[in-house]
């Protein structure tokens, strides 16, 4: 029979456990956690939350405190990250991964990226990681967080498009123009003070 000092003394003898993270894993959760909140997933933000104060060696039992969470919910966390990594954090219910394409859905979901937005629907032109998750959701039921869309472009060899500031359409020698003669004229010039 262990008697109860003992394992008292056991209990004070544990010690807590830390994520490692590599720096760019770090940084990467850092973005993710950000674009999450910024998406309305709050809960997921939590979690990776969760796991970036974990890996600067604050104990479950801080990180509830702080993110005003069960104890008992961020060591689940935890654990779930070690298992899963990222993808175990995401909401749902999950048996493990979720989810992926097969390689005959990536070919299909090629063209309608190709074809663009408004042919599936959108009003704008313009593809969002948001928008593509919600595709692939309507498509072929499979879910992705918008920030793992990236990953998905990347591996298709499409690359972010960042907007111009430039009109597309614009009259080069109007814009000369309007850069030499009008607006230095519409510039503000310093007052001059009256003499007094």
């Amino acid at each position: 029979m262990i008697d109860i000092w003992d394992g008292l003394k056991y209990c004070s003898q544990m010690q807590p456990r830390f994520i490692d993270l590599h720096p760019r894993t770090k940084n990467n959760l850092i973005t993710l956690m950000r674009e999450s909140a910024a998406d309305g997933a709050d809960r997921v933000a939590k979690r990776i939350h969760a796991v970036l104060l974990n890996h600067d060696k604050f104990s479950s039992g801080d990180i509830a405190r702080a993110l005003k969470v069960s104890r008992s919910g961020v060591s689940e966390w935890l654990k779930i990250y070690e298992e899963q990594g990222f993808d175990g954090l995401m909401e749902g219910e999950r048996s493990g991964r979720p989810g992926r394409l097969d390689e005959l859905q990536k070919i299909p979901l090629c063209d309608i990226i190709d074809s663009g937005p408004i042919a599936f629907g959108y009003s704008s032109g313009i593809w969002t990681s948001k928008r593509i998750a919600a595709a692939i959701a309507e498509e072929f039921g499979v879910m992705y967080h918008p920030g793992h869309v990236r990953k998905l472009l990347q591996e298709f060899g499409f690359s972010v498009q960042s907007p111009k500031r430039v009109l597309a359409l614009a009259d080069k020698e109007k814009q000369a123009k309007w850069i030499s003669k009008t607006y230095p004229h519409i510039k503000k010039k310093p007052k001059l003070s009256k003499p007094e």
